[in-house]
């Protein structure tokens, strides 16, 4: 009796899981897919990344359904742990299976300035992307790095889509109409290609809108996650850690407000000092002549010879 309760109680917690696909459930019982959900969920309980998912932008797809979102994060980190870093979320998302995470991009490359770059694109179900960020900041900053830069992006598709089918609706009928012309008869030759040609246009655009309908579903479907990693270039500390930072930001103020004062007592004290010094010029002048007269003014008489 108690294996059959336990056996109900295993399938309806299989019904739980319904949103996964067939084939995810049944690899799931293999060895290393429990190992990997054992990992999965030690990661999801890990104190850091649920102190760090409070802080990632995000938005719950049940308050906004039909609505295609791209998540953007850029990392700042020591050139020397990026690599390690971007290996540790392709990692994470290879855990959870192609059918909730792929790798659709990744590239790193050190620049001109000598200084690392980097960039790995997911496509991830939308249920789980925030929470995918999360678990990425967190690994971050445990490898003494910063979250630079976070924003999520969203696009209605869905009313797209609603678009599309009342379009589809529209040319559909007219379809309708225009065959049911020709079946009735009574047309001439122009007539009859003229109509013929209007029916291929508008299953032309029926085409056209069943492809635009199943790229936007496939769009909501998946949600693109972008992480950009950016090295230091050697610095050490990052962010507001790095004292050479601080410093060099402190000495660029520092010098920008001596150089605004300089120029604004230049300013101020400049024509004051050209009229001084004309005036010091002037005396100096007036004076030189004066003493000159004196001197002038003073010279003894001539010796007359005694008689």
């Amino acid at each position: 009796m108690k294996n059959m309760l336990l056996a109900g109680a295993m399938a309806l917690a299989l019904v739980g899981c319904g949103e996964k696909p067939a084939e995810e459930s049944a690899s799931t019982s293999s060895p290393a897919a429990e190992t990997t959900a054992d990992s999965a969920t030690e990661a999801a309980d890990a104190p850091a990344a649920r102190s760090t998912d409070d802080d990632t932008p995000g938005v719950s797809i049940s308050s906004a359904p039909g609505v295609a979102f791209d998540y953007s994060y850029a990392f700042r980190l020591d050139d020397g742990i990026i690599s390690k870093v971007q290996q540790e979320h392709a990692e994470a998302c290879e855990m959870l299976g192609v059918a909730r995470c792929r790798i659709v991009d990744v590239r790193y490359q050190l620049n001109d300035e000598k200084r690392v770059e980097a960039q790995t694109q997911f496509k991830l179900d939308p249920g789980i992307a925030r929470r995918f960020g999360a678990d990425a900041i967190a690994s971050v900053e445990k490898a003494e790095g910063v979250l630079a830069d976070a924003s999520v992006a969203g696009e209605d598709v869905g009313s797209q889509i609603d678009a599309s089918q009342q379009r589809s609706a529209g040319a559909a009928a007219e379809v309708a109409r225009l065959e049911a012309r020709l079946k009735a008869g009574g047309l001439d030759k122009n007539e009859r290609a003229e109509i013929l040609g209007q029916i291929s246009t508008l299953k032309g655009q029926l085409g056209d809108e069943r492809a635009t309908r199943k790229n936007g579903e496939a769009r909501i479907a998946t949600t693109t996650v972008v992480f950009n990693y950016v090295g230091t270039g050697g610095l050490p500390g990052i962010g507001h850690k790095n004292p050479f930072a601080d410093a060099g930001e402190t000495l660029m103020v520092s010098g920008g407000t001596a150089l605004s004062f300089v120029l604004t007592f230049g300013a101020a004290v400049l024509p004051w000092a050209l009229v001084l010094g004309l005036l010091i010029l002037i005396w100096r002048s007036n004076a030189v002549v004066a003493l000159r007269r004196r001197v002038g003014g003073a010279k003894p008489a001539p010796d007359t010879p005694a008689g």
